[in-house]
């Protein structure tokens, strides 16, 4: 007979992950903030960003935090506490779901890809050890483990099918019998979802809920591949080139994608970042935080929205995370994700008020008391 619980797991007690050794690569400048621990950039940000937009360069997240979940109540486990329908995950089919605070608000986004016998899950740094702390809280009478291996295993990003090898080096046990591979399925839309963006396309069309071709996600085909953290530098500089951070965010804002940790804070719903688009299943069971999911959905309109700002160059300044966003004196936002992209220029993600109108340029906050100009491009539209 299986036993009625899982054996006890490894978690909370993993220490965050190592200084990554690419760090110690000629040209190296360190990430601050969210990404402190990898490279920012390594020498020449705009090359890298152009690099890693063709497929040709890689980006160290090494430190992403990976659990690895096992048994064979996996799924359905995680189904119930997750936004995202998981029972019929099928092997090497890659997803992302939330965990939602009970108000609906946003916790944790789980990066997920099952192989038939794992379930692997990468999440943003720092967060494997609270994470797996919490889910090992939550088996009752399931046959499920838990582990926080981010000691083990890192994540190397690229866009499309990159230039990494379809191997991982020299696997040891317990590894996973073919190389884990998430594809962001950003952003097109997932089984269940529904859409909060713009409401017409480039062309003047309204997307439907399966059809959304104008989004510029589509130009950013993204990849996160695991390796075994021994061999990171082995597979990282086995690629044409090496990209920072910089690059990864630059493209990664002009895609209008929501990081958790960036554009989340202690009230912040799906709604809001368009996350329902691959992160929501509007149809499946209960889970913590739906009531607030349904109503916010059935009433059409969340209370903030996010949105594409293009920042004036002329003062050669980015805002920080946080910035002060202006409408007539009043304000209206903040700043989430400041980035500077080799085509564009000056751009941020930002969340703003609900009520804040869509046509007006607005000010944001630089060094203390500057201000620069920025203009709308809505993501979200209520």
């Amino acid at each position: 007979m299986p036993p009625t619980t899982a054996p006890a797991s490894r978690t909370g007690t993993a220490s965050p992950p190592p200084r990554s050794p690419l760090l110690d690569l000629p040209g190296a400048v360190p990430a601050q903030g969210q990404d402190t621990g990898v490279a920012w950039h390594y020498g020449d940000p705009a090359a890298e960003e152009r690099a890693l937009a063709a497929g040709a360069a890689v980006v160290d997240l090494s430190h992403r935090g990976v659990l690895r979940i096992t048994g064979p109540d996996r799924l359905s486990w995680l189904h119930s506490l997750t936004t995202q329908h998981l029972k019929d995950l099928s092997p090497e089919q890659p997803t992302e779901a939330l965990l939602l605070s009970p108000q609906g608000h946003i916790e944790h986004a789980l990066h997920l890809v099952e192989d038939g016998e794992v379930c692997w899950i990468t999440v943003e740094p720092g967060r494997a050890g609270p994470l797996a702390s919490w889910l090992d809280s939550m088996r009752f009478l399931v046959r499920v483990q838990v582990e926080d291996v981010t000691a083990d295993w890192a994540v190397i990003g690229e866009v499309g099918e990159g230039t990494l090898p379809h191997r991982n080096p020299a696997p040891r046990n317990p590894a996973p019998r073919n190389p884990v591979v998430w594809t962001d399925p950003w952003p097109c839309p997932c089984p269940g979802s529904a859409l909060y963006t713009s409401p017409r396309d480039q062309d003047g069309n309204r997307p439907g809920p399966q059809d959304d071709p104008g989004h510029p996600g589509h130009d950013r085909p993204w990849r996160e591949v695991l390796v075994e953290r021994r061999q990171l530098a082995a597979a990282a500089t086995s690629a044409p080139r090496l990209a920072g951070t910089w690059a990864a965010e630059a493209l990664r804002v002009a895609a209008h994608r929501p990081r958790a940790g960036a554009e989340t804070d202690h009230r912040t719903v799906p709604h809001e970042l368009d996350w329902l688009r691959t992160a929501v299943h509007l149809s499946k069971g209960c889970y913590r935080g739906q009531e607030t999911v349904a109503k916010i959905h059935n009433r059409g309109k969340p209370p903030r929205r996010l949105t594409l700002l293009h920042l004036d160059g002329s003062e050669h300044v980015l805002p920080d995370h946080g910035a002060v966003v202006t409408l007539d004196g009043r304000d209206v936002g903040r700043v989430t994700t400041p980035a500077r992209h080799s085509e564009l220029g000056p751009i941020a993600l930002a969340v703003l008020s609900g009520r804040a109108p869509f046509e007006a340029d607005l000010l944001v906050q630089v060094e203390g008391d500057g201000w620069i100009a920025a203009a709308q491009e809505p993501i979200v539209c209520p």
